[in-house]
């Protein structure tokens, strides 16, 4: 369990927390839990999840017990984020650039080539201050006590940073003396070192003051939520596709006072919906000739386009590999161990052991088209074999982790609950930065592995004590 470091013995971090649940009323936390769903309802933080009738009235669950990560660990941790970002921004450039690490066998070509997140289209190009990702989330888990693996990098639009954000404005309000009995680091900078992280990231072109602006599909789009509060906080415009024009290779914004320039687009659309003149032609949500202006360097595109090919988990496979060709460093988070099912003797291997492996698609998202052997009846482990025999190159295992767990409030008290967390890693040309803390997502089934919103897990806030 997080918050013990034996049978009864509790972690250092969690010793004040837990002689303040001792002496709280027994009700407190189950109280303090139904005021902010209530808050949180009326705030409208909420999410959706396509195909669900329901899914604009949908709340991710919060709990009111916080995760907490001592400084030590933090500042090991802060430092292979850093690592890890960098690689794989040296990544990117160099699979749209040289392609040294395909040559030196690093990584196989037909990884690269014949994945769906690869875009022809920028190969020879560089993005404004040669940033691909500048904004990662990378998904952590502990495993014991010898400190956090990766799980997955996301490179594309990675979300969830609103919650962290709302959560800590959430305990704030409801605990502020268990606040005032820790030093704990602010996580409300982030958006300030948002801002700058994008201001610095803006094209040559655009001077002192560059406009950024928050490019969303519309308000039907599962983070839509996300999109408004980001906007609002730093004090941007939320624009749509339709809001925005391009005019000799320069992006422009419709407002009442006439077109104005747009320098800098935190986008939150998908490469494949992004400009119908260059992807997908029905796309409606997208900018004609964006991908013009982004080519002359008019534009900054975050993240840049062609980040999925990172995403991928048959790449992040490689990963290791990558962060040792391009700095010569042994990486300082380590990965899952993971069999490649793409390899004939890793095929078999999974098949032998399939009822004890997880299994998952190399583009999946959001727990879905997963296997969790240990959890699934035998049909449909049997449904899953027939798929991996028919296409393996999809699919990548790992093992059955013993993950670890956080208290979490149930409707009998605390109990353990298995816990992942998703920090958050801006990258621009004035250097790398963490934002201490992240997004704790949990599972709220007991003994379930699966923390993921759109399959009933929930949040919690993360607290990085500042001694």
């Amino acid at each position: 369990m997080t918050g013990t470091s034996g049978p009864g013995e509790v972690r250092h971090p969690y010793r004040t927390l837990s002689r303040w649940l001792d002496a709280a009323p027994a009700d407190l936390l189950t109280s303090r839990s139904r005021q902010a769903e209530l808050f949180f309802r009326r705030m409208g933080v909420t999410f959706a999840v396509y195909g669900d009738v329901e899914s604009n009235e949908r709340l991710i669950p919060f709990d009111v017990v916080p995760r907490i990560i001592g400084a030590a660990e933090w500042t090991a941790l802060e430092k292979g984020l850093v690592q890890r970002v960098n690689g794989l921004n040296a990544f990117l450039k160099d699979i749209y650039g040289a392609q040294e690490c395909i040559k030196a066998g690093i990584i196989p070509a037909d990884l690269i080539f014949t994945n769906p997140h690869y875009r022809p289209e920028m190969q020879g190009r560089r993005p404004p201050g040669d940033i691909w990702t500048h904004i990662c989330g990378v998904d952590l888990v502990r495993t014991g006590e010898d400190g956090f693996i990766v799980l997955e990098d996301n490179c594309r639009t990675p979300s969830g940073v609103s919650y962290m954000l709302e959560n800590r404005e959430m305990m704030m309000r409801l605990f502020p003396d268990l606040f005032a009995e820790h030093r704990i680091r602010p996580v409300e900078t982030y958006t300030d070192m948002l801002l700058s992280s994008l201001q610095a990231s803006a094209p040559e072109s655009a001077g002192g003051d560059p406009n950024i602006v928050v490019l969303t599909p519309g308000p039907y789009n599962s983070a839509y939520y996300e999109h408004s509060f980001l906007a609002d906080k730093l004090g941007v415009e939320l624009v749509e596709g339709g809001d925005l024009f391009v005019n000799d290779d320069i992006v422009f914004m419709r407002t009442t006072q006439g077109p104005k320039r747009v320098d800098v687009i935190y986008r939150r659309i998908d490469d494949d919906w992004l400009d119908p003149l260059t992807f997908r032609p029905d796309s409606s949500v997208g900018v004609p000739g964006i991908m013009n202006a982004y080519a002359a360097g008019n534009v900054t595109l975050s993240n840049a386009v062609g980040t999925g090919v990172a995403d991928d988990k048959a790449v992040y496979t490689y990963m290791p590999e990558i962060i040792r060709f391009f700095s010569g460093e042994e990486p300082i988070l380590k990965n899952v161990p993971t069999w490649r099912c793409r390899e004939p003797d890793a095929l078999k291997e999974v098949l032998d052991k399939l009822p004890e492996l997880v299994v998952k698609e190399v583009g999946g998202s959001g727990g879905y088209g997963m296997l969790v052997g240990p959890a699934s009846t035998k049909a449909e482990i049997e449904d899953f074999r027939k798929k991996l025999i028919a296409d393996p190159d999809d699919f990548i295992a790992q093992p059955t982790l013993s993950l670890s767990t956080a208290p979490t409030l149930d409707g009998s008290g605390l109990s353990p609950r298995h816990v992942d967390l998703r920090p958050f890693v801006l990258s621009s040309p004035a250097g790398v930065k963490v934002a201490p803390g992240g997004l704790t997502r949990v599972a709220l089934k007991a003994g379930s592995l699966v923390v993921n919103s759109s399959q009933g897990g929930g949040t919690k806030d993360t607290w990085v004590l500042d001694e």
